[in-house]
């Protein structure tokens, strides 16, 4: 049995028919709006249920609620805000109950009704949600460069923003549907932002081994300088699952969801989108999340224990590493040998030799996803 929405119901702030095509024509002689690549895949992703229970970019209460406690007024878990930024001379004039046509790249895709704009601490907002001010952190250097307003209120999609991947996104609505048919009643969702290497893998199928399913769904989107493109990311993935997954054993969707480098909070936000697409737990990463020294190597695992009420089942499993004497992927509980016979595997270290053209050795990275990644002539950002 998939997982039920996160709040209980999945948002859908889609139209079809006549319905939509009045709509568009309604927002040709609406106040504009023009938001960014993030912000307009948040409006799609609010639209299609992939951030239920939101219909729309938060208000006041429940922004600082977010900030403060990590949950809606309502009490319902939730760790990142939502939220719309816009510049106050861009807002002059509008009131509550005002409808705005939200724009990107000059392309009308969704209408708001605003219910509230109000200032907010960037400060505040950035220590509450980063545990830091510090600008070598990329989500503080993201929050500093927001405008200084928020607009809150539902939203209504008029049109999905540009998908390069169209093909290989799935919605929530086609995901649930989808593990229904297999009749996946455990299904173990899997996020990462970087192309696979083979701790990656060994912690999928580690999962799959007691579980119906897997849900492959890596995140696309603004992402630090350094992280794989998101093309790279795709191919990747394909070049892995094709090779050494049996078909029927995944279900591969990209996400287009900013990452915002948050650690714990993000490791829950994370969960509670996966729960929305219908997984019952979510690998969850030692550092999940995570980025230079910000976070504990555990605190992602730690966060999970204050919300007993999420409705997914984390999994925490171990750091993978290469023993040269068990010649295989193992980890720490299963591996009897010392730390001297222990390769460990370091994300940073590829990324470095994949961009001087070089090949990770086999036991750190499949030959076929090293191909994917070095056709790329500039794989990073």
């Amino acid at each position: 049995m998939v997982s039920r929405p996160h709040g209980g119901r999945l948002v859908d702030r889609t139209r079809v028919g006549s319905s939509l095509e009045r709509l568009r024509e309604e927002s040709n002689f609406m106040e504009k709006l023009e938001v960014n690549e993030g912000r307009a895949f948040d409006v799609a992703n609010i639209a299609h249920g992939v951030y239920s229970p939101l219909e729309g970019f938060m208000n006041r209460n429940d922004y600082e609620s977010v900030l403060n406690s990590m949950r809606l007024e309502d009490d319902t878990p939730w760790t990142i805000p939502i939220v719309l930024d816009a510049e106050e001379k861009h807002l002059k004039g509008l009131r509550e109950g005002d409808e705005v046509a939200l724009s990107y790249k000059g392309k009308n895709i969704a209408i708001l009704r605003i219910n509230e704009i109000f200032s907010w601490d960037k400060k505040k907002h950035a220590y509450s949600i980063y545990k830091t001010t510090s600008s070598k952190h990329p989500g503080v250097l993201k929050v500093m460069g927001m405008k200084e307003m928020m607009i809150s209120g539902p939203i209504t999609l008029l049109e999905d923003p540009p998908e390069k991947f169209e093909r290989q996104r799935l919605w929530p609505k086609d995901t649930r549907v989808l593990f229904e048919h297999l009749k996946w009643g455990n299904v173990v969702a899997f996020q990462t932002r970087n192309a696979p290497h083979t701790g990656h893998e060994y912690i999928m199928k580690a999962a799959l081994t007691f579980a119906d399913g897997l849900f492959v769904n890596p995140l696309l989107g603004w992402k630090k300088k350094g992280d794989f493109r998101d093309d790279v990311i795709v191919s990747a993935y394909k070049a892995l699952l094709d090779k050494y997954f049996p078909k029927e054993s995944y279900v591969f969707s990209i996400l287009r969801m900013e990452m915002n480098y948050a650690g714990p909070r993000e490791a829950i936000h994370h969960a509670i989108v996966r729960k929305n697409y219908g997984a019952t737990h979510m690998i969850v990463g030692r550092d999940h999340a995570g980025v230079g020294d910000f976070y504990g190597p555990y605190d992602a695992w730690k966060a999970f224990e204050e919300f007993p009420d999420l409705g997914i089942i984390p999994l925490f499993i171990r750091e993978a590493f290469y023993c040269k004497k068990c010649k295989a992927m193992v980890n720490e509980k299963i591996c009897p040998h010392r730390e001297e016979d222990r390769i460990r595997i370091s994300g940073t270290k590829i990324r470095k030799m994949l961009a001087k053209g070089e090949r990770p050795p086999e036991y750190l990275m499949r030959p076929e996803v090293v191909d994917a990644i070095l056709s790329f002539e500039k794989p990073f950002f």
